[in-house]
């Protein structure tokens, strides 16, 4: 009796708080006032506590009931839709054929359709007709009027026609030995781009009664095709694309993960390779389900001495976590709780370890397929660059860990890295390009190289003992990771135009933040240095033309008269300058008071060219060693081939004396510091300096040219 009270209790409560008018604070206040003390409010409290128990019960019992009705529901939409995108498709063609035809034809194709028609009843209906006008373009109907999917007499004229064209696929024999597999339709077709509709390539498609061939043109070799993938028509949907001139006549194939797609020739083929395709799947669809309802005895004679073999190697299926596996599965699926999934399966797999496989365990392992199917596209979309890409490499350990439990390793790597290769490239566009180039650099080498070295250690993590083929994706990855950074560095180092000392600096600092990759192993210096050669040559080029030029103009104003630095300081600075520049003897070239003992011009050109090349070697790899010299080079003969000139015009004896002493400062002090750093730099002396050092005069030239031959 106390039961049925509290039954009673519980129902009336239930009422209550499901009625229409319940207010919560009116039924606390009435509650407190009614109530006898506290224990009374602790016992409602447990009975409305027990109440929400049951109701979460419920409801979750009636979404896990309804979870594969509403997965059959959302694939069959699917299907609608893409049946409802041809059928509208077809309609507009025939409402423009309709329209196209002139009203004075009408009276004749309604003539010429009549004469067509009665010929066709008489020769036996239209079907023959329908199956002739598909082999002219692209079907292959089988000999002697067989059907298309390959029963009949007709079976070895399909399989000839099949052999004979996939002679001139190349690497795709192995792929195509299943028996009773034939040709149904093929055509030529032009692949594009799914994100920008750019042409990628020619193909020919070849459709089979189970899958779909493609193959790519050999430009090379006319008439020939290379495999390129091939497709289970079981896994294969078909989706008509809206024609949105000029791009018109295509059609999308969807396979999961993936999806390409092509354009016909015209309107006419497409609709024949959608129609074909469509009937083609549901042809293999029928067969498969007469397959699986046929009679399970009708081989029992030719089975029969293995009758007994197979009743003793039952498998008990009995267990109940056997029986509740499939909507355990549907149940962690959808709570989301991956590794209780993968927990399941990896306990099935070892409980059918070395087991038989009669009917009932491929049932069952059919059934459990469906639902690894369904996590797979679950983790897929977890890692997808859709997703929210806050939280670092570790915030996808948890579905790569079970993608490769699953063993889907190499779909884990190649997600793995795309969604850091999507996050990387949002660090870099979120950085906001302000004050110094040099410190938007510091900021984009941060960003940039802790993602790289958080996304290394992650996925050392992750993909510890697995195939090494992982580890070679992920050098690729980084090296594709590389050109994504140095495209926003050269953009606004050297896109900018920034000074040589400028661009030298960032360049450093893109090298130590480099070189602390080599703690996890990973030396992707080289890799940085091919990506910025073509962009340092040009900067060496660039500043060699100005320092050439603004050389030039001090020449064209040389007065060759002394320098008067007019007080101390400024001599003591000029003496520090030369001094750093590594010209150490300086000393002797200074006269009394403030006095300099050579030209302005020369000593601007040596504080010049010296800066010039302690900038050139910060940036100096091996690749930009003739560059440098070369430019090296260039500079200093416009200098040597002024003071030549000079020497051979000047008459007046005091100046003449002037000028050898510049050019002794030249050829004996300038040259030879210059020498000296490019070796230290360098690493090897550099001959054709030595060479101009050692000249005992320059050929004489016009001295209008800023190239000589020494």
């Amino acid at each position: 009796m106390a039961m049925a009270m509290s039954d009673s209790g519980a129902s009336r409560l239930r009422r209550q708080l499901e009625s229409g008018g319940f207010e919560a604070r009116l039924y606390v206040k009435q509650l407190s006032q009614q109530s006898d003390g506290d224990r009374d409010l602790q016992e409602h409290r447990q009975r409305i506590q027990a109440l929400a128990e049951e109701t979460a019960q419920n409801l979750k019992r009636n979404v896990y009931q309804n979870y594969r009705q509403f997965i059959e529901t959302a694939r069959e939409i699917s299907y609608l839709e893409s049946e409802m995108y041809q059928l509208s498709h077809l309609l507009t063609e025939q409402k423009s054929s309709l329209e196209s035809i002139p009203l004075t034809l009408l009276p004749a194709a309604a003539a010429a359709g009549a004469a067509a028609a009665s010929g066709g009843e008489e020769g036996g209906g239209g079907a023959g007709g329908r199956d002739q006008l598909r082999g002219q373009t692209g079907f292959f109907p089988s000999p002697g009027g067989a059907s298309r999917d390959g029963s009949g007499p007709g079976e070895e004229g399909k399989q000839r026609t099949l052999t004979t064209l996939l002679e001139k696929v190349e690497g795709c024999r192995h792929l195509l030995e299943t028996p009773g597999q034939y040709l149904v339709y093929n055509g030529d077709l032009v692949e594009y781009e799914a994100d920008h509709m750019a042409q990628l390539q020619r193909v020919h498609g070849f459709l089979m009664n189970d899958c779909l061939l493609v193959a790519t043109w050999l430009p090379q070799r006319r008439g020939m095709y290379r495999y390129n993938a091939l497709y289970p028509l079981d896994g294969l949907a078909v989706v008509n694309v809206k024609d949105n001139p000029p791009m018109k006549d295509m059609f999308k194939l969807l396979m999961f993960p993936e999806s390409r797609i092509f354009q016909a020739e015209n309107a006419k083929i497409k609709r024949e390779w959608l129609e074909v395709l469509e009937e083609t799947k549901r042809a293999l669809s029928e067969k498969r389900r007469r397959e699986q309802a046929s009679n399970p005895f009708e081989d029992e004679d030719d089975d029969e001495p293995t009758v007994p073999e197979i009743e003793e190697e039952k498998v008990d299926l009995s267990m109940e976590w056997i029986q509740e596996l499939p909507e355990d599965l549907d149940v962690c699926i959808a709570q989301r709780d991956f590794e209780g999934a993968v927990d399941l399966l990896d306990k099935l797999n070892h409980y059918l370890e070395d087991k038989p496989s009669p009917p009932p365990v491929k049932e069952l392992r059919a059934r459990v397929d469906e639902r690894v199917r369904q996590l797979t596209e679950v983790l897929v979309f977890e890692l997808s660059p859709d997703r929210s890409l806050r939280g670092g490499p570790k915030a996808t350990r948890r579905a790569v860990s079970q993608l490769i439990r699953l063993g889907q390793c190499t779909k884990a790597c190649e997600l793995f890295l795309r969604n850091r290769a999507a996050a990387v490239h949002t660090a870099i566009r979120q950085l906001r390009i302000e004050g110094a180039t040099l410190l938007y650099i510091h900021k984009l080498c941060h960003v940039f190289f802790t993602s790289l070295l958080e996304t290394a250690r992650e996925f050392e993590t992750d993909f510890a003992g697995t195939d090494s083929g992982c580890y070679s994706a992920f050098v690729v990855w980084a090296r594709s990771a590389m050109g994504m950074f140095v495209d926003a560095f050269s953009k606004q180092v050297f896109d900018s135009k920034e000074s040589l000392s400028t661009a030298a600096e960032c360049v450093r600092v893109a090298k130590e933040h480099c070189q602390q990759l080599g703690d996890i192993g990973l030396d992707l210096t080289f890799i940085v240095h091919a990506l910025l050669v073509k962009d340092i040559q040009g900067a060496l080029h660039s500043y060699k033309e100005i320092i050439i030029e603004a050389t030039k103009h001090r020449n064209s104003e040389e007065m060759w008269r002394r320098m008067n630095l007019m007080t101390p300081e400024a001599l003591g600075k000029l003496k520090e300058e030369m001094k750093s520049c590594g010209v150490s003897n300086f000393e002797q070239y200074t006269g009394d008071d403030c006095w300099v003992n050579l030209s302005y011009t020369v000593v601007a050109f040596t504080k010049q060219t010296m800066g010039f090349l302690e900038e050139a070697l910060k940036l100096y790899f091996p690749e930009l060693h003739m560059v440098l010299l070369e430019s090296l080079v260039e500079i200093i003969l416009v200098a040597v081939q002024h003071v030549d000139y000079s020497l051979r015009c000047e008459q007046d004896p005091e100046k003449k004396a002037f000028i050898r002493q510049n050019a002794s400062f030249l050829y004996e002090t300038v040259l030879p510091v210059v020498e000296k750093r490019f070796e230290e730099g360098v690493g090897k002396p550099a001959k054709q300096l030595q060479d101009l050092r050692n000249a005992s005069r320059l050929i004489r030239v016009n001295p209008e040219s800023t190239t000589s031959v020494v």
